[in-house]
């Protein structure tokens, strides 16, 4: 594991932070977002190396409880922290604390079926702080994902909120964080040393950003899919999606569990 940032993690497993997104990175992409579960290797690797890191944290547009409902196994992982709605929403050794839901959300979704009505296969997911609208379904996704990103636009400008694009999907939440900033925060919050940050949309670039001006020793990862293509291009390593990132989270394991073994001996 030549990268730099790895290295670094590996020599000081007790100052780094893992990030990780969810949807395309620690589980696949489906077609009905209530139909994701985290690859199944996903939870056993994060708990040896929550025993061995400084915090694991997934960072979501998830609520927070959803992605601990959909990733069996993720509750036992040692110190895990799930930084939900962009950061708006924490859960933590099984408490979720958050603020209330902004009004501009609760308006902006009973309007939703009027602007998508006779636009076939496009869902619409309540995430009770954001609302998502999906093409993945629609015969023609990114044809119905182009039709609808005005009117979407408009909408969330009415009530305050802002759209977040990613993979055939657009996201109305509030303003204010992302996941760069909430990443940003956790790193100050924990003095961590080093971070790797894993992640496959668009959202995951702010993440990205926030890596590299944190100013630690840090490595980038994409979860790759052809549907994104500008994260690959701003990452430091590309594997092939949650089966990738699964098999980079088991190797820098076993890295730094072989690297404690050398140092004991």
């Amino acid at each position: 594991m030549s990268n730099p940032g790895i290295q670094a993690i590996v020599r000081d497993p007790g100052g780094a932070v893992i990030g990780l997104d969810f949807d395309g990175t620690l589980a696949p992409i489906v077609p009905d977002p209530r139909d994701a579960r985290s690859h199944p290797a996903a939870p056993p690797v994060l708990a040896e190396l929550g025993g061995r890191v400084k915090a694991v944290v997934i960072v979501t547009g998830r609520p927070a409880a959803t992605v601990i409902e959909y990733g069996p196994g993720l509750e036992k992982v040692q110190g895990l922290v799930v930084l939900g709605h962009y950061g708006f929403e924490r859960w933590e050794g099984g408490r979720v604390s958050a603020p209330p839901p902004p009004p501009g959300v609760m308006r902006a979704k009973a309007e939703l079926p009027r602007l998508v009505e006779g636009i076939q296969g496009v869902t619409i997911e309540d995430k009770q702080r954001a609302v998502a609208v999906h093409t993945r379904r629609a015969p023609d996704p990114r044809q119905s994902l182009e039709r609808l990103r005005e009117p979407l636009a408009k909408l969330a400008a009415a009530h305050g909120l802002v759209v977040e694009p990613g993979r055939m999907v657009l996201e109305l939440r509030p303003p204010g964080m992302d996941k760069g900033h909430a990443l940003d925060l956790f790193l100050a919050e924990r003095a961590a040393r080093s971070v790797l940050f894993a992640g496959d949309d668009l959202g995951d670039l702010a993440a990205f950003e926030a890596v590299r001006a944190s100013g630690l020793p840090g490595v980038t990862v994409c979860s790759g899919s052809t549907e994104v293509t500008e994260l690959a291009e701003r990452a430091d390593l590309v594997v092939d999606g949650p089966e990738g990132v699964v098999a980079l989270l088991t190797e820098l394991s076993a890295a730094i569990r072989d690297s404690s073994a050398t140092g004991a001996g």
